[in-house]
């Protein structure tokens, strides 16, 4: 497989939320490589059931020779190292590790879509990523990510 440059958003609300985020963020430049990595930001919780707390939200880019399937249960396993427990949707985490863009594949199968189906509306993810590769195009839509955070308007 060639190399594909894949983009993935870095969320935690539990816990001890900037170990669970720098974990992460020492995991994703291991595993992509020449790994670019966003500032961290805070934000507050979005689609997130009950009383969630605030968020750490970042964004990685890098290569890999991973399949899309591979990459996604490595994120996986990084979030059960950190204890993330999936009791129900939206549940507030550990670290959330999410697939964004998988260079220009455009995948949806039960339990992996690529695109993310909701990056395009939410300012956490695009803000994050814009900041690190502003060009990396959306295959659905074939907008950048930097014109797509633009058309979310002002914060």
């Amino acid at each position: 497989m060639d190399r594909v440059t894949a983009a993935i958003a870095i969320g935690s609300s539990l816990g001890d939320r900037e170990a669970h985020v720098a974990f992460a963020r020492s995991q994703l430049t291991l595993l992509l490589n020449h790994c670019r990595l966003s500032t961290v930001i805070e934000t507050e919780p979005v689609d997130v059931p009950g009383d969630a707390g605030r968020f750490l939200n970042a964004a990685a880019v890098g290569g890999t020779d991973l399949t899309a399937r591979d990459l996604l249960a490595a994120l996986h396993d990084f979030e059960r190292q950190r204890g993330r427990q999936r009791s129900h949707v939206n549940a507030p985490r550990t670290l959330d590790l999410d697939l964004i863009l998988f260079g220009s594949a455009i995948i949806d199968e039960p339990d992996l879509v690529v695109p993310h189906p909701r990056f395009r509306t939410r300012r956490f993810v695009l803000e994050p990523l814009a900041e690190i590769a502003p060009n990396l195009l959306d295959p659905v839509t074939g907008r950048r990510v930097a014109d797509l955070l633009a058309a979310l308007g002002a914060a």
